[in-house]
Formats: structure tokens, sequence, C-alpha cells
């Protein structure tokens, strides 16, 4: 029974890994990649804070992994506030056109 596990777990780690080579993500493969939440994800993309990429002939978003690891390695503020300040701004925005 202990190995059945072991085998399991050992299972569920080379799935996680093989999961990580993707090049191109959607979003739940970029929340499991990065550990945001699918939420924070949807407001970074509705804001365009966040490098994506769709096809107009299919409704979903795709993220670069490359591009990805740049941007998150780079000055990108993920934080609540900040994004709730954007958002905020782009409502009064859209409410003055």
């Amino acid at each position: 029974m202990e190995e059945q596990q072991n085998v399991l777990t050992l299972l569920k780690e080379i799935k996680f890994i093989l999961g990580h080579q993707k090049k191109v993500m959607n979003v739940e493969d970029l929340a499991a990649y990065t550990g945001l939440s699918k939420s924070k994800i949807y407001k970074l993309t509705s804001l365009k804070l966040i490098p994506m990429s769709n096809n107009k002939h299919i409704r979903q978003i795709f993220f670069d992994k490359d591009t990805i690891d740049k941007w998150l390695m780079g000055d990108s503020n993920l934080s609540d506030e900040f994004l709730e300040k954007k958002f905020n701004q782009q409502l009064q925005r859209n409410k003055n056109l």
C-alpha cells in the first residue's frame, strides 16, 4: 500500500514538472505555474497589465511562458491594492466616456 502511495506521489510530481514545460499557457496553466489566483489573472488581463495573446477565432487568452517569466522578474506590481486602484481608474475613465 505504501509503495502505491509513493508511485502516485511520484506520478503527481512528474505531471507537475511536465505541466510547467509548456511554452503556451492558458489561464489555468498560468495559475498553476505562478501561484496567482485565476481571479487575479483575470484582473490583470482586463487591465492589460500582463503580457498576453489571443486568437480572434478562439475565445481564450494565452500566455507565452518566456514572456511571463520576464514579466514576473521585472517590476510588475501584483498587489491587490495596486490592482484595485488601477481597476477603479479604468472604471472612472469608462464613466467619463
